[in-house]
Parts: C-alpha cells; structure tokens; sequence
C-alpha cells in the first residue's frame, strides 16, 4: 500500500554542511465505530510537512461504516488493521508491534494536530538532539462539533523529579517516544482499562528515567467525551487505577497525589 513515507537518502546536509539524520516516525491512530471524526484525524496526519512518516490504523472491526471512511483514504495510509481486539490499548500495542519508525506518535480518532507544523518541529528535536528519548507538549480541549472553540487548556511542564508527585502527567496524545523505549520498557499493560496510558507514563518518565524534552506549544487539539471522563464511576475507577499504577511500579503512592490532581483539573478551566 503506497503511504506517505518517501525513499529519500538517509542523511539530508543543512547549509553548513552539518550531517544529520533523517528519522521516521510511525503515527498511529486507534479507532472503532467512529465515523464521524476519523476523517479529520486522518488528513491532520496526511497534512503534516514532514515527509517521513508512517501512518497506521488499528480499527476494532468497526460496524458503523467508520472503516469505509478509512478505506476512502487508503492511498495514502501505510497499515490498515481491522479486526477486533480487546479495547483501546490492546489496539495501541498492535499498531506499536506493526510500526517501523524511528519515533512513534498515537494520536486518537477524536483528535487533530494543532497545525501542519507539527510533526516537522517534534521531530527536529528528535534529529538535534540523537540522545533524546521523549518529546511532549501541551493540549487543549475542544467542542466536539466546533474544534475551533477551545474550553479547558491542559498546559504541562517539564519532567522534573516530583512531577507525577504534584498531580503532573504529560498529555499522552502529545506523547512521542523513541521505539526503542517500548521495547526496553515494554508495551502498554493491559490490566489497566482506564489508565494504562498514566502507567506507561509513569514507567517510562519516573521509573526508567529516559531522557525528555518538553514543549512549550499546543500539539494537539482533543474533542471532549474521552472514556474515562463518560461516567462517575469511569473516573472513579480511572483513579484506582492510577493508585495501582504506583503500586504496580513498586513506587510509594505520594500522599497528596489526588488532591493535586484536582487540583491540576480544575486550572484547565481558567
């Protein structure tokens, strides 16, 4: 299938002859019965300047026609998957296992990059600084029917020792990792429904301390109505989960960690 990633050589020179190289990076969107926005998703990928990328498209054998809509664009899309699988980050780790890039990005069918920019200016930060594991940056939420109307800011900071501590958590469609980091930390664990995502996280940032770098820049715009805000006891058990994270990683549950994380919430608002 003919996909966006062109042959180029290897190695691109800038105008003072330095040497760098040129990364791939595999973008993988996850969806299911998801017809309405997919679309958007798929052409804020297909529209981003940077030329190395693969795209990937993990759909849980969707019946509402969303992978028709896939289909239509198919040209342009290197992997398609559809069949079904067991919830979100079971998809996740299937297109993780079935990417070839250098880098991988996962952004959700609900969800846009901020501009066309944004890949070329993540992935420069990848290609200045060769030793870099991690790159993220800020989000903002918007109105489902109205992606121009923004109305919580989640604005990050960079990792420091106590940033999962204070309630801090990087916004994981931001979230783009050396390939490498999956396979010496492992993949997304399914034994979280809600959170598994706060897991990796946490794995990857406090417990095997890779090196990252953080953006002070929108990357991505994200429609309201994700899982594990749908209902009362979604976040309730969203919440559990996270507790369980820290236990899981063999880490001390920090004392006041869910009064910072409301915290945290409700200064997305202002």
């Amino acid at each position: 299938m003919q996909g966006r990633c062109s042959n180029n050589a290897d190695i691109q020179r800038n105008p003072t002859t330095k040497i760098l190289l040129i990364l791939k990076i595999s973008i993988i969107t996850v969806v299911y019965n998801n017809k309405e926005t997919v679309a958007d998703a798929i052409a804020s990928v297909l529209n981003q300047t940077y030329d190395q990328i693969e795209y990937i498209i993990i759909d849980g054998d969707s019946t509402d026609g969303t992978i028709d809509v896939i289909n239509s664009m198919k040209e342009n899309i290197d992997i398609i998957i559809s069949e079904k699988d067991a919830g979100i980050y079971d998809a996740m780790n299937k297109g993780v296992l079935a990417s070839s890039g250098d880098v991988i990005g996962i952004l959700n069918s609900d969800d846009l990059y901020q501009d066309a920019r944004v890949i070329e200016a993540v992935m420069n930060q990848f290609i200045q600084n060769p030793t870099l594991d991690i790159v993220y940056g800020d989000l903002v939420y918007v109105k489902s029917d109205n992606v121009a109307k923004v109305v919580r800011n989640w604005k990050s900071l960079p990792y420091h020792n106590n940033f999962f501590e204070k309630g801090n958590v990087p916004p994981h469609p931001t979230l783009f990792v050396k390939k490498r980091i999956y396979e010496e930390a492992g993949l997304f664990n399914l034994d979280f429904k809600l959170a598994a995502d706060y897991e990796f996280m946490l794995r990857i940032f406090k417990k095997h301390n890779f090196r990252s770098r953080y953006r002070n820049k929108v990357i991505v715009k994200m429609r309201l109505g994700g899982a594990s805000n749908k209902s009362f006891s979604n976040i309730i058990m969203q919440n559990k989960e996270i507790l369980k994270a820290w236990k899981y990683n063999e880490l001390k549950v920090p004392l006041l960690l869910m009064p910072f994380r409301i915290i945290k919430r409700l200064i997305q608002f202002i």
